[in-house]
């Protein structure tokens, strides 16, 4: 079972550790997989706009500079072709879409690795729910130097969207702020620190002591 620090919405350290979610955090760190999500990743943001005109769409060109023999010269066809000055581009880029695709599974596994890697580097903390009514930037400053991430790229996932946070750590250099369920394999990656509210891993504060309540058998369920 892996384990990660625990901290008050405070920014206290908790003496237990959390127990994180098995299903989630098994251990797993591909590689190739992690490599296909961020190469998907940021080809998908890019908006292939880019364009140069062609001989074909620049203006003028259309009488032949000179007539084709008896000058000496070589011959040449228009004043549009790619070697002229004012011609158009030859090879050049055109608008296309880069984007790529990722099967679900993959995405899965992509995500349940970033986090893996993470949490074996000692660098996910996992803290109390949030309490902001307004938006608080000092106090979000405070929480995270007492974490003592202050100044390192921090991604902070809440359970849910949470407006006051995200407003709180706008301003904030290195900080930003995501709905757990959203954070992407990327973003993940792109943190060096990851701060997870505790609702979202699981919806309660479960320190590693304890234990969860073990399963009722199908046995025992017909006989009740």
């Amino acid at each position: 079972m892996i384990e990660a620090p625990f901290y008050s919405a405070a920014g206290a350290k908790r003496a237990e550790a959390f127990s994180l979610p098995g299903d989630l955090f098994d251990g797993t760190v591909n590689e190739d997989v992690l490599h296909q999500a961020v190469k998907t990743y940021l080809a998908n943001q890019r908006q292939g706009t880019h364009k140069v005109k062609t001989r074909a769409e620049v203006s003028g060109g259309g009488r032949k500079p000179w007539k084709q023999k008896g000058t000496g010269r070589a011959r040449q066809g228009s004043t549009r072709a790619p070697h002229w000055r004012g011609g158009g581009v030859a090879f050049g880029p055109s608008p296309r879409d880069y984007r790529l695709e990722l099967p679900k599974k993959v995405r899965q596994l992509a995500r349940r690795s970033a986090f893996n890697a993470r949490a074996r580097e000692g660098m996910l903390h996992v803290i109390e729910p949030f309490t902001m009514d307004a938006p608080k930037t000092a106090a979000l400053i405070g929480v995270l130097g007492k974490l003592s991430i202050e100044g390192r790229k921090t991604l902070i996932l809440t359970d849910g969207s949470k407006p006051p946070v995200y407003l709180s750590a706008r301003n904030v250099p290195h900080v930003d702020v995501l709905p757990f369920a959203e954070a992407s394999a990327y973003d993940i990656l792109h943190a060096d620190v990851l701060v997870i509210e505790s609702g979202a891993l699981g919806g309660a504060d479960a320190p590693a002591e304890e234990k969860a309540p073990a399963k009722r058998t199908r046995a025992k369920k017909e006989s009740e």
